[in-house]
């Protein structure tokens, strides 16, 4: 692929992913394999308050194709079919999951060195259309993204973003729910690694004249162990801590706190995910 803005959907993705990934309130358990035939095989398994669920999945790679199928629990077959280079500089992906016959998307990623277009669209008689694309660079982009169902003939979303990008840091403004809402963040690293960093992100609902502020931070404590917080103004308080007990394998325990209502009980997550 070309070196250019990215997708739009990669505007602000730092700064979501600072204070988002890994923080779980559920037991995961997962193991990875990969067989002598290049097939890498995933087996996971969840608990959330009592329930439980778990799939099996398998991922085969062959030149420019990717194959990802899932089974879950539930008797759901999830099938991904990613192609690249179909046609220079594009990525295809088609999923679809049995037994929803509705369930299936094409989709279409063209990157060039200045822009970027996405596609897709929903395989059904009255299909839903998603377009986003960007412009600009590395270091500068501005983009939107539209959704159209064509039952209605309505416009389903509408978001617009710009994103300044720097090798330690980068900054987003994002509008979207058909401009109800608007989002800035602002992420910086502080190591050459990127493990370490911190994180501030306001969101303004128009609406309801709501604005949550969100501050949050992760530290390597060493090449191994890694620790985030996270706390808003409505006084969520959440922390984070994971250790690779073995090369590729990462405990991951997690909890999130009410400051404004210390009489319930916290929430805590643990995931084990073994890779052999």
């Amino acid at each position: 692929m070309n070196t250019g803005p990215g997708l739009f959907s990669d505007i602000g993705k730092k700064a979501k992913d600072l204070l988002t990934r890994d923080y779980i309130s559920d037991h995961k358990f997962s193991v990875s394999t990969n067989s002598a035939t290049g097939i890498a095989l995933t087996s996971s398994a969840t608990k959330k308050g009592g329930l439980s669920s778990g799939d099996i999945g398998a991922v085969y790679k062959y030149k420019n194709t990717l194959v990802d199928i899932k089974l879950d629990t539930e008797s759901n077959i999830a099938t991904t079919l990613t192609i690249i280079d179909i046609v220079p500089s594009t990525k295809t992906i088609a999923s679809f999951k049995l037994p929803n016959s509705k369930s299936g998307k094409v989709e279409v990623q063209y990157f060039h060195n200045h822009a970027s277009l996405t596609s897709a669209v929903a395989l059904t008689e009255t299909p839903t259309i998603d377009v986003s694309a960007t412009i600009g660079t590395p270091t500068f982009v501005i983009g939107a993204e539209a959704g159209y169902e064509s039952s209605s003939g309505t416009l389903t979303k509408y978001t617009a973003g710009v994103s300044i990008n720097k090798p330690d840091s980068s900054a987003s403004i994002v509008l979207g729910d058909k401009g109800d809402t608007i989002r800035a963040s602002y992420i910086h690293h502080l190591d050459a690694s990127k493990k370490s960093g911190a994180v501030g992100e306001i969101t303004r609902r128009f609406s309801t004249n709501e604005n949550t502020f969100t501050v949050g931070g992760s530290y390597a404590v060493d090449s191994l162990t890694l620790v985030k917080a996270k706390l808003n103004n409505h006084g969520k308080l959440g922390a984070l801590l994971q250790h690779e007990i073995i090369p590729k394998s990462l405990v991951t325990m997690s909890s999130e706190l009410d400051t404004r209502a210390l009489d319930r009980n916290p929430k805590f997550g643990l995931a084990l995910a073994l890779k052999p």
